[in-house]
C-alpha cells in the first residue's frame, strides 16, 4: 500500500516538474533573466570579447509626410527591424515542451545601440515597443516604428520633374567593427516591394526604390560598420504644371499672337505691358517654391527668366516699331500740308492780279474755276492719304523690322523650349 502511494507521489511530482518546465517562468529562470545581471543587460552577449556580435537589420518606409526643400530635410515614418545573436539566450526546446520562442521586456537583455546618423529629430510614431522576442537558436528580435526627420541633400535642378535620393545611415556610436557587424536582413527588392505595400500616404512624393550598401568609417582611429539605406523618391509634378508652368506658357503664346494686332493704335503696346506684369506676379510664386541656397540654377528658373526676357524684348521692339510708324505718319502729314499750302498760294497769286481786269478777259474766270477744282481734289486726296496713313520710308522700315523680328522671335521660342525639355527629360 505504501509502495503504491510512493509511486503515485513520484508520478505527480514528475507531472508537476514537467508542467513547470513548460512555463515561461521556467525558461526565464533557466536563462538567468530573472535577476538584474549586468552580463545579460549591459554587456555584449558573448563569452569571448573577441567574438563579434552580428546584427541584422531591415528598414521599411511606410510614409513620406513632408519634404522641405529650403531646409534640405525629409520627414518620414519608418519601421526598423533588428535581430542579433546572443550566446546567453540559447535553449533546447525539448527541455521546455517544444517552446522555441518567448517574449520578454527590453530591459532584461542587451540591446545594440544603433543610430541613424542623418537624423535631426526622431520620435516614436506610436507607443514604443517594450518587448523583444527570444528564439531558441540565440536570436533576439525587435522592431520600432519611428517618425523621423533627417537631413537630405537635394538637387533641384530639374524641379518639378526631379527625383531625390536620401540616405539613412545606421551605425553604432560606440562599438567598432571588431565588436559589432551590421548586415542587411533582406535584399533591396524585397524592401522596396514591402515598403510600397505598406505605404500609407499618397501625397506629392512617390517612393521609387530602396537600395542597400555597406561601408566602414574611421572614427577616433577605429573602424566602424555602416549600413546605408538609400531611399529614392520622385515628385508628382502635376500641381506645379497646372498652377505655374502652363500659365507662363499661355502668356508666351499670347505674346506671340500679339504680333498680329494692328500697330497703328496703342492696343498692341498696352496688351504686351499687361502680359509682362502678369508674368511678374507668377514669378513671385517661384520665390516661395525654391530654396535660396540651390547650387545649380533650377531649370524652371531658367524657363521663367528667359520667357520674361523674351517678352521684355518683344515689348521694346513694339515701342520701337510704334516710334517708326509715328515718324512715318508725321512725314506724310507734313508733306500733304506743304503741298496744300503751295497750291493755295499759287491760286491766290493767280486770283489777285486777275481781279483788276476780270471784266475785260472772259478766260480768266474759267482758269480760276479749274484751279479751284484742282485744289479741292488735291486737298481731298491729301486728306485721304492722311486717314489711310499711306506708308512712306519710315513706315516701310518699321514693317520690315516687325516681320523679321516675328520670325526670329518664334524661332528662338521653339529652340528654347526644345532645349529646355531635353534638359528636363533627357
Amino acid at each position: 500500500m505504501d509502495l503504491r502511494w510512493l509511486m503515485f507521489y513520484l508520478a505527480s511530482a514528475g507531472c508537476v516538474s514537467a508542467a513547470e518546465n513548460c512555463s515561461y517562468k521556467a525558461l526565464i529562470e533557466h536563462l538567468g533573466l530573472d535577476n538584474s545581471d549586468v552580463q545579460m543587460t549591459s554587456l555584449r552577449p558573448v563569452h569571448n570579447w573577441t567574438t563579434p556580435t552580428f546584427v541584422f537589420m531591415n528598414l521599411l518606409v511606410t510614409s513620406i509626410t513632408e519634404v522641405d526643400e529650403k531646409a534640405q530635410s525629409i520627414s518620414t515614418q519608418i519601421t526598423v527591424i533588428i535581430g542579433w545573436f546572443s550566446e546567453f539566450t540559447k535553449w533546447n526546446p525539448d527541455d521546455f515542451c517544444g517552446m522555441n520562442f518567448s517574449s520578454i521586456k527590453k530591459d532584461m537583455v542587451w540591446i545594440p545601440d544603433i543610430n541613424i546618423i542623418e537624423s535631426i529629430k526622431t520620435e516614436f510614431a506610436t507607443i514604443e515597443n517594450q518587448h523583444v522576442q527570444l528564439r531558441n537558436e540565440g536570436i533576439v528580435l525587435t522592431s520600432n516604428t519611428l517618425a523621423l526627420t533627417s537631413a537630405c541633400k537635394m538637387d533641384l535642378h530639374k524641379f518639378p520633374f526631379d527625383a531625390q535620393s536620401c540616405n539613412f545611415t545606421l551605425q553604432s556610436p560606440i562599438h567598432t567593427s571588431k565588436e559589432l557587424l551590421i548586415n542587411p536582413f533582406s535584399d533591396a527588392s524585397f524592401l522596396t516591394l514591402s515598403s510600397k505595400k505598406a505605404f500609407q500616404t499618397q501625397g506629392e512624393w512617390e517612393l521609387v526604390n530602396i537600395n542597400i550598401s555597406k561601408s566602414q568609417v574611421n572614427t577616433l582611429g577605429q573602424e566602424q560598420d555602416q549600413l546605408i539605406y538609400t531611399i529614392t523618391i520622385k515628385r508628382r509634378p502635376l500641381l506645379y504644371v497646372i498652377i505655374f508652368m502652363m500659365p507662363v506658357f499661355y502668356f508666351l503664346v499670347l505674346d506671340v499672337a500679339s504680333f498680329f494686332i494692328d500697330s497703328s493704335g496703342g492696343e498692341k503696346l498696352s496688351f504686351k505691358v499687361t502680359l509682362l506684369l502678369s508674368i511678374s506676379v507668377l514669378l513671385l510664386l517661384l520665390k516661395d517654391m525654391l530654396p535660396s541656397t540651390a547650387s545649380n540654377i533650377p531649370l524652371i528658373g531658367i524657363y521663367c527668366v528667359v520667357i520674361f526676357a523674351l517678352m521684355g524684348i518683344s515689348l521694346l521692339e513694339t515701342i520701337f516699331v510704334n516710334f517708326l510708324m509715328a515718324k512715318g505718319n508725321q512725314t506724310v502729314s507734313v508733306a500733304a500740308m506743304e503741298s496744300t499750302s503751295v497750291l493755295s498760294e499759287t491760286v491766290k497769286d493767280t486770283k489777285g492780279p486777275s481781279d483788276s481786269v476780270a471784266d475785260s478777259n472772259e478766260e480768266r474766270p474759267y482758269t480760276l474755276d479749274v484751279l479751284k477744282q484742282i485744289l479741292m481734289e488735291f486737298q481731298a486726296f491729301a486728306h485721304q492719304n492722311q486717314q489711310e496713313r499711306k506708308p512712306l520710308c519710315w513706315t516701310r522700315v518699321a514693317t520690315i523690322i516687325d516681320v523679321i523680328f516675328f520670325f526670329l522671335y518664334v524661332t528662338t521660342v521653339i529652340v528654347f523650349l526644345i532645349s529646355l525639355f531635353k534638359g528636363w527629360f533627357p
